[in-house]
């Protein structure tokens, strides 16, 4: 079963996680790796356990999510998989990062986008795809159905759900994607945000001041 592991990094305090099962193959997901230690503390996860990356998946596009893909893809020669409707706001961080004052090595863009339903692979490991726009234009969140872990980047958080007030941001369009494709998953299932703790649907449901 797969087995997951957390990173805070970079100013925004994003969360990258490592996905990883007992084949010893990895999926790296929203690489928000900012300075040489953060990189150094996944880097050295990833060899300490004897892992083998072999997906780069975002969730989606926005600056935190995505600013350690050229540092994946230099380490491990893997290039992101998302949505195809996020590339706009891949696109943009070009331009947005030094406004913001940070320092941006250029992703590279997928070989092949992820689709809007479905299923990817690594290991012994499947996860399924849920397409959840409104925080960003395409985003998806990633669910382990054996493990039921979802990995939901910036859709929903503990007590909160993600802002919508940034470019293809849709607050309706947020609200109901979270109500028939998330709250539609196993009241255990636990949540691993793009920020901020872990969480479960089920709490959510109960708790959540936007969504109760």
């Amino acid at each position: 079963m797969a087995q997951i592991q957390s990173f805070t990094n970079n100013p925004y305090q994003e969360n990258t996680y490592i996905l990883y099962d007992e084949s010893g193959e990895c999926a790296i997901i929203d690489p928000g790796m900012d300075t040489a230690r953060e990189q150094n503390v996944v880097v050295n996860f990833i060899r300490d356990n004897h892992l083998k990356p072999v997906l780069l998946l975002n969730t989606h596009c926005h600056i935190d999510h995505v600013l350690g893909n050229k540092f994946i893809f230099d380490q491990y020669g893997l290039k992101p998989k998302f949505h195809e409707g996020e590339l706009p706001v891949l696109e943009a961080v070009v331009a947005y990062a030094p406004m913001m004052g940070i320092r941006y090595e250029v992703s590279p863009v997928p070989d092949e986008y992820l689709s809007e339903k479905g299923t990817i692979k690594f290991g012994n490991t499947e996860l399924q795809l849920i397409f959840a726009p409104g925080h960003s234009p395409a985003h998806l969140c990633f669910y382990d159905k054996e493990g039921n872990q979802l990995v939901g980047g910036d859709v929903l958080f503990r007590g909160s759900i993600g802002r919508t007030d940034l470019p293809g941001g849709n607050f309706s369009q947020l609200m109901d994607n979270i109500e028939h494709k998330l709250f539609t998953l196993p009241d255990d299932c636990i949540v691993y945000p793009g920020h901020g703790p872990e969480t479960t649907i089920g709490y959510e449901k109960q708790t959540n001041p936007f969504l109760t």
